[in-house]
C-alpha cells in the first residue's frame, strides 16, 4: 500500500481504536466481545470510525459559519457513492491502525469492506460523477452541501436468469446505514396539486396534498482530512400515517394508503415513465427532494444572513442535469410568494444563485412533462413558468428572433402534445451552463441549445469532467501506486498531475515490468472472483478487454459484440494464425422497459454461452457478461484491464468518466472521437490510444444525406456474415428469430452507425493486437496513459467550477 496521508484530523492509534471499538460493541451495538458476530464488528468498526469523523465534520461546518464563507449546493437525483469504509479510513490516513487493531481481535479489515453494501443512491456516470464532486469538493476545503433523495431500493439489483435480465430490488438499507444521521428538525413541508388563490396584492398556493421530507445526512471526509462536508440525502413521510377511523372499519389497507404514497416517492430511482402513474411518480420525485433543498438552503440563508437579497453571493446551487430543473420555479416561488420580492429582483437572484451542468444531446433525456400533469401537480409553478417564458419571449423579440427561434426558446413546446421543456427552463434560470466535455460543449451550442446560445452567448461554458484519485488509483490499486511512488515519489498523491514523472521512464523496462506484475495480479484476482462468483474460468495472461457501463444502443455493446463474433469465426476458420487470447468482459444495467438493451445482454449471454463451450476456440477467446456491475465490481474490474472500450457513436456521449478510469490504472483505450475520449486523446498522444470511426460531423452528415448501411454490410464479408449467424439463430437455436430485429435495425437505418464504424472498428482491434504483441511497446504506452491521465482529476474539475462558475475559489 501507498505511504498514507498525515490528517489534520488525528485519528486514535491502534491501542485505542481497539479500545473504542470493544466500546461501541458493547454501549451501541449491545454485544460482548464473545457474542459478537461478523456484522457486530463490521457496524463496531464504522462506528467507531465514524467518531473520528464527527468532530472535524463539526469543526468544518462551525469555520464555515464563523468565516462567512459562501457555500456550494449539488443538486442530483444520483449519488453513486459505493462504499464508504475504505475510503474514508484512507482519506484519514487510518487504514493500518484499523487493520492492526481488528487483526488484534483475529478480525480482517478486507473482509470486514466486503461487508458494506452499494449504497443504491444511483446508476451510471452521472451519480459517479457526483459522488467524485463531493469528495473533491471536501478535498479542496470548499463549503458544501449535496442534496438527493434517500432511496430505499434504487436502481435494482440485477441478476441473469437464462441471460436474461431480472430487476430485484436492492436491499442495501436492510440492516441500516451506520453513516447515516437522521436531522428531524430539518423537516420540510412539500406540497402537490390543489389550487392557487389571490390573497391582497399576492398568493396562496393551497396544495390538496403534501408529505414531509426529512433530512438524512452522511458525512463525505476530503483527502488528508482537510474537510468534511455533508450529503443530504430526503425521506419521505406522511402527515398522517395511519387513518384510524379507515383502520378499525376494517379497510386496513386503505388506512396506510398516505404511508404507501409518501414510501414511493423514495422507494426507486427513475421509476419506469412509460405510463401515465410513472410520469407522475417521476415528476413527484424531482420536485420533492428539489423543494426540500430549496427550502432548505433558503432557511439556512436567512437563519445566519437575514437578508434574502444576499443569497447569490452566500449560495451557489448547480443542478446536475435536468432532474432538479424544477429548482428555478421553486426558487422563484419561495422568493415571491414567501419572502415578498417583486418578480423581476427575484428572476435576477435567481438567475445569479443557479447554475446548470447539461449532461447529454439525446432529446429523451431533456425532460419535458405533459402540460396538464405539470399544471395539475404544480399549479403555482406553471403560473411561474409562464410568467417567466414570457420575459424570455419577450427578450428574444426583442432581439429580432424569428419565429422558428422563438418555438425553439420556449420553455413550452407547442410542437405537438404541449410539454414542458425542463432544460430549456434550467437554461433561462442559470447564469452558467456547462457541458462535460470540450466536444459535448461545442455541440451543445450547435444541436439542442442552439437558439438559447445565440440569444444568451456568454452562459455556455465547458467544464470537462474528472474522476477522485483516490477512490479510483490509490484505493482501487494499491499495487500500482507503490510502484510509481518508487519511480517518481508520492507527490502524485496530491496532485495527480506530477505522474507526468512517468513519462521520462516510459521506456524503462524495469518499470515496465513492474507495472506489468501488478495488472497480472489485478487480473489474477478479477479471475478468481469471476471463478467464485460465476464459475467461469479466466486466463490472467489474456488481454482482458472491457466494456462496462449501463446498456444503451448509443454506447455501442452491439458493435462490439458483433466484432466479437467475426472474431469468433475468425478464429475458427484460420486456426493457424497467431491470435492474441481475450477475454471479452462486459457489465452494466439496461433501463426495466428498454427492450433493445434487454435484448443486448441476452445476446451478450448466448453469445458467451456459445464462444466459451466450443474447445476450437478455447484459450483464445472467452465471454463474461458480469451481473450486477456497481462501484464496488468497478473497483475490481478497472485495474485489471487491459483494454478499455470507449465506443459510442460520435456525438452521443457526452463525456463519459470511466475512460478516464481505465487510462488511469494503464488500460489502453479503443474509441471514437466523441466525449472525453477527444481529450484524452490530445493528452497521451495518438500512439498511445486506438481511436477509429466516423466523427460526430461525419456522423450527422450521413444521417443527413440518405445513408445506405444495407449497401456498407453487403461491401464488408465479415460484417455481413457475423449478422447473419446472430439473425439466423446461431447463438439463439431455442428461438432463432430472437435477434432478427436487432439486426434488421442495423440494416434499416443504422442510426448508431454499427454497420459504418465496423470496418474500422475490426482494423483497430487487429492493430491493438499487433500492439500487445509488442511487449515493450504496450508497457511503454500504459505507462503514458498512467503519466498523462492526471489532469482528469475531479479536484481539476471543481477548481474550474469554483473559480470559474460559483467564485468561491
Amino acid at each position: 500500500m501507498a505511504s498514507e496521508p498525515v490528517s489534520d484530523i488525528k485519528p486514535a492509534a491502534t491501542a485505542q481504536f481497539e479500545e473504542d471499538i470493544l466500546r461501541v460493541l458493547r454501549r451501541r451495538i449491545g454485544k460482548s466481545q464473545n457474542a459478537a458476530k461478523p456484522h457486530d464488528w463490521y457496524a463496531s468498526a464504522i462506528l467507531t470510525l465514524r467518531d473520528n469523523i464527527i468532530d472535524a465534520w463539526i469543526a468544518s461546518t462551525q469555520r464555515t459559519y464563523e468565516a462567512g464563507d459562501k457555500r456550494v449546493y449539488y443538486l442530483s437525483m444520483e449519488f453513486l457513492i459505493g462504499r464508504l469504509l475504505r475510503d474514508a479510513l484512507s482519506n484519514l490516513g487510518a487504514t493500518r491502525d484499523m487493520e492492526r487493531a481488528l487483526a488484534s481481535f483475529g478480525l480482517d479489515l478486507a473482509e470486514l469492506e466486503e461487508m458494506e453494501p452499494d449504497a443504491a443512491l444511483g446508476n451510471g456516470g452521472l451519480g459517479r460523477l457526483a459522488a467524485c464532486f463531493m469528495e473533491s469538493l471536501a478535498t479542496l476545503d470548499i463549503p458544501a452541501y449535496g442534496y438527493g433523495i434517500r432511496y430505499v431500493n434504487g436502481m435494482f439489483r440485477q441478476r441473469i436468469d437464462d441471460g436474461w435480465q431480472v430487476e430485484l430490488p436492492e436491499t442495501w438499507l436492510a440492516h441500516g446505514n451506520c453513516w447515516e444521521f437522521e436531522r428531524l428538525e430539518s423537516t420540510y413541508r412539500i406540497g402537490f396539486g390543489g389550487e392557487v388563490i389571490a390573497q391582497g396584492e399576492g398568493v396562496i398556493w393551497n396544495p390538496a396534498e403534501q408529505v414531509d421530507a426529512t433530512a438524512v445526512d452522511t458525512p463525505v471526509v476530503g483527502w488528508r482530512g482537510k474537510r468534511v462536508n455533508t450529503l443530504r440525502l430526503w425521506t419521505a413521510s406522511p402527515i398522517e400515517p395511519l387513518k384510524l377511523d379507515a383502520f378499525n372499519a376494517g379497510d386496513h389497507f386503505g388506512a396506510l394508503a398516505e404511508q404507501v404514497r409518501a414510501d414511493t416517492l423514495v422507494r426507486v430511482l427513475y421509476p419506469a415513465d412509460s405510463s401515465p402513474a410513472g410520469q407522475e411518480l417521476r415528476l413527484r420525485q424531482e420536485y420533492f427532494f428539489t423543494a426540500a433543498s430549496i427550502q432548505d438552503i433558503v432557511r439556512r440563508h436567512i437563519q445566519y444572513e437575514g437578508d434574502i437579497r444576499t443569497l447569490p453571493d452566500k449560495a451557489a446551487i448547480q443542478l446536475n442535469d435536468t432532474h432538479p430543473s424544477v429548482a428555478v420555479a421553486e426558487l422563484m416561488r419561495v422568493l415571491v410568494d414567501l419572502e415578498g420580492l417583486d418578480f423581476a429582483e427575484a428572476w435576477e437572484i435567481c438567475k445569479r444563485t443557479i447554475s446548470y451542468t447539461n449532461h447529454t444531446l439525446l432529446p429523451e433525456a431533456l425532460e419535458t412533462w405533459p402540460l396538464p400533469l405539470f399544471e395539475r401537480m404544480l399549479p403555482r409553478h406553471m403560473q411561474i413558468i409562464y410568467a417567466i417564458n414570457s420575459r424570455v419571449l419577450r427578450e428574444a423579440r426583442k432581439a429580432g428572433c424569428t419565429d422558428a427561434q422563438i418555438s425553439a426558446i420556449s420553455l413550452i413546446d407547442e410542437s405537438g402534445e404541449r410539454r414542458v421543456r425542463m432544460a430549456n427552463l434550467a437554461f433561462v434560470g442559470a447564469h452558467s451552463i456547462n457541458g462535460v466535455a470540450a466536444l459535448h460543449t461545442e455541440l451543445m451550442k450547435e444541436t439542442v441549445f442552439a437558439d438559447l446560445h445565440a440569444l444568451y452567448p456568454d452562459r455556455i461554458n465547458n467544464k470537462t469532467n474528472g474522476v477522485t484519485p483516490r477512490r479510483w488509483l490509490q484505493q482501487c490499486n494499491p499495487g500500482l501506486v507503490d510502484v510509481v511512488t518508487d519511480a517518481i515519489g508520492p507527490a502524485f498523491l496530491d496532485d495527480t498531475t506530477r505522474l507526468s514523472g512517468l513519462n521520462a521512464l516510459a521506456d524503462d523496462a524495469q518499470l515496465g515490468e513492474r507495472i506489468t506484475t501488478v495488472k497480472r495480479a489485478n487480473k489474477a484476482a478479477l479471475s478468481d472472483h469471476i471463478r467464485k462468483t460465476m464459475g467461469i474460468r479466466l486466463d490472467p495472461d489474456a488481454m482482458f478487454d472491457v466494456q462496462i457501463k449501463r446498456i444503451h444502443e448509443y454506447k455501442r455493446q452491439l458493435l462490439n459484440l458483433i466484432e466479437t463474433v467475426s472474431l469468433y469465426d475468425q478464429i475458427r476458420s484460420h486456426p493457424e494464425r497467431d491470435w492474441v487470447p481475450r477475454v471479452k468482459i462486459f457489465g452494466g444495467k439496461a433501463a426495466p422497459s428498454y427492450h433493445n438493451a434487454k435484448l443486448i445482454i441476452k445476446l451478450t449471454n448466448d453469445i458467451a454461452r456459445r464462444v466459451n463451450a466450443d474447445p476450437s476456440v478455447g484459450g483464445l477467446l472467452k465471454v463474461v457478461f458480469v451481473p450486477n456491475y456497481n462501484v464496488s465490481l468497478a473497483e475490481r474490474i478497472i485495474p485489471a484491464a487491459d483494454l478499455s472500450e470507449q465506443i459510442s457513436t460520435a456525438g452521443m456521449e457526452a463525456s463519459g468518466t470511466g475512460n478516464m478510469k481505465f487510462a488511469l490504472n494503464g488500460a489502453l483505450t479503443i474509441g471514437t472521437l466523441d466525449g472525453a475520449n477527444v481529450e484524452i486523446k490530445e493528452h497521451v498522444g495518438d500512439d498511445n490510444i486506438f481511436i477509429f470511426g466516423l466523427t460526430a460531423a461525419q456522423v450527422a452528415a450521413k444521417r443527413a444525406d440518405g445513408y445506405d448501411p444495407r449497401a456498407v454490410i453487403e461491401g464488408s464479408p465479415e460484417l455481413g456474415q457475423a449478422l447473419k449467424a446472430i439473425a439466423s439463430g446461431v447463438f439463439s437455436p431455442d428461438d432463432p428469430t430472437r435477434y432478427e430485429d436487432l439486426v434488421n435495425g442495423i440494416y434499416d437505418t443504422d442510426w448508431f452507425m454499427c454497420a459504418a464504424d465496423f470496418d474500422a472498428y475490426a482494423q483497430a482491434q487487429r492493430a491493438v493486437d499487433a500492439r500487445w504483441n509488442d511487449n515493450k511497446s504496450w508497457q511503454a504506452a500504459a505507462i503514458r496513459n498512467i503519466a498523462n491521465v492526471g489532469w482528469f482529476s475531479s479536484d481539476r474539475t471543481i477548481a474550474e467550477y469554483a473559480k470559474e462558475i460559483w467564485k468561491v475559489l
